[in-house]
């Protein structure tokens, strides 16, 4: 497996030696000049921790390649990914480039980005990404709901890049003819489920964890930078996802600004930092499916070796039209999850979810875990933030979510999660079921919440319930 700058099969490597580098192993080897001519901003983001200066690239004196000249046809019925991934190519030797797709209708399969390359849907063009799972093959190393296998393609792929961005006023859209089709968990999807999560628990290889193979199904991501640093994604429509819209994996240096997606697929969050950190996401529109944004860090065994937590993200100006919940921390969190500032967002919809296989709203803050994750929660901010109805609250701390797990497989390991330091204040909800519901471990309670200036004009039920916490207040 070729990373996008040559530095060799990483797969092949020693289990141990990869899982302990974790991000650090790819970032270092990234210190290649592979994006020599692509520019470089820095962006200081306030916090209410130490939040370093975000780094991304910037392309506006990068040379351009035309994805039509390459030989892609805009007739919405041609497959053009050979011509894409050819200007993708020309791009990376020039040193970095800009892709441009023009206006019109382009079809393609799998999009694999390159270091010092940005992918700009120009204003007019459809990028359309076809449904048929042999596009998005040969497998790539990527992972499911915070397990690492092989699989389809995402449908916009960065392995190991550094420089790397998405943008345009243009559109990205998914055809869902097979993945609808895949939403469905049957029995084959299941049992591929089980048989991937004892794999990571013997510590089997990646390269030998294929889940393309029988009748697992597992849906790609949309777009998914897998290992890389000083990634852009910026002013772009997305329109429909197999499934995670936007999945930044073990990276560094994430700004995601000024987009708008529309996925009311199942499992259809809208962005999901996975043992990320500095990670900007401001003034974007989300109308999803399930969570707006969901941070997480990995999945019990495999990420307490990985050992790298998501950290430094903060979430800003941003609009909610449907979701499950606003923000969510978990469940998969096992690397550890700390210093999230969310602020200055809104919740705009009725909450009962509006437009076909929407969801209605939830919590607007929603921490969830298990016995089975381990890993940590702190330092949670959440401020300046306004919603319509929630179904739920504005916060929630659930310690014992396990969704199809707990029928799947038993608990091999019990850890728990500290959860600690978690800070609400200045929120105003029109209507929601409560304020805020607590449910801690008797074994290891949640400590340190505070509420400050929260006002719900009209409440379904009781305002507060906790069990198991240790210094709660609420002014």
């Amino acid at each position: 497996m070729a990373n996008c700058d040559g530095l060799g099969d990483i797969g092949n490597m020693p289990r141990r030696t990869l899982l302990h580098a974790g991000a650090a192993l790819s970032l270092a080897a990234m210190g290649t000049d592979a994006s020599a001519r692509v520019r470089r901003r820095s962006l200081s983001v306030e916090a209410p921790f130490d939040m370093p200066a975000l780094h991304y690239p910037d392309f506006s004196h990068a040379r351009t390649f035309s994805i039509a000249e390459f030989g892609a046809v805009s007739d919405g019925a041609a497959l053009s990914t050979t011509a894409i991934s050819k200007a993708i190519a020309a791009a990376h030797r020039a040193g970095g480039g800009t892709v441009i797709v023009p206006p019109g209708h382009w079809r393609t399969g799998a999009v694999h980005l390159r270091s010092g390359v940005n992918l700009h849907i120009a204003k007019g063009a459809t990028l359309l990404f076809s449904s048929s799972p042999k596009e998005y093959l040969p497998p790539v190393r990527t992972s499911w709901e915070g397990i690492e296998c092989l699989n389809y393609s995402p449908l916009i792929y960065a392995y190991e890049c550094i420089d790397v961005a998405i943008t345009g006023e243009g559109r990205l859209e998914a055809e869902l003819e097979v993945w609808r089709e895949w939403f469905a968990r049957p029995k084959a999807h299941m049992d591929g489920l089980i048989r991937l999560y004892e794999l990571a628990r013997a510590n089997v290889p990646i390269k030998n964890r294929d889940m393309t193979e029988g009748q697992t199904n597992l849906r790609p991501h949309f777009i998914q930078f897998n290992r890389c640093r000083n990634v852009l994604v910026e002013d772009i429509y997305i329109h429909n996802s197999p499934f995670w819209t936007i999945h930044p994996y073990l990276c560094s240096n994430v700004t995601i600004r000024n987009i708008e997606i529309f996925a009311h697929g199942h499992n259809n969050d809208g962005i999901d930092p996975e043992m990320s950190d500095n990670v900007l996401i401001e003034g974007c529109v989300f109308d999803q499916g399930d969570d707006a944004v969901s941070v997480k860090s990995g999945r019990d065994m495999e990420a307490w070796l990985i050992g790298k937590p998501s950290r430094n993200i903060v979430m800003r100006n941003c609009t909610i039209k449907n979701g499950h919940q606003m923000m969510a921390i978990g469940s998969e969190l096992s690397g550890g999850i700390e210093n999230i500032f969310v602020h200055d967002c809104r919740y705009v919809g009725t909450g009962k979810g509006d437009g076909d296989h929407a969801v209605p709203m939830n919590n607007l803050l929603y921490v969830k875990t298990n016995e089975r994750r381990g890993g940590y929660v702190r330092n949670i901010h959440f401020s300046n933030v306004h919603a319509t109805v929630l179904a739920g609250g504005v916060l929630a701390i659930d310690t014992d979510v396990l969704y199809q797990w707990k029928q799947l497989l038993p608990t091999y390991v019990q850890k728990l999660t500290p959860i600690s330091g978690i800070y609400v204040q200045n929120i105003s909800v029109a209507k929601s079921g409560f304020i805020c519901r607590i449910a801690g471990e008797l074994d290891l309670p949640v400590r340190s919440v505070h509420l400050n200036s929260v006002a719900v004009t009209k409440l379904d039920g009781p305002a507060v319930a906790t069990s198991n916490v240790i210094g709660f207040t609420q002014t």
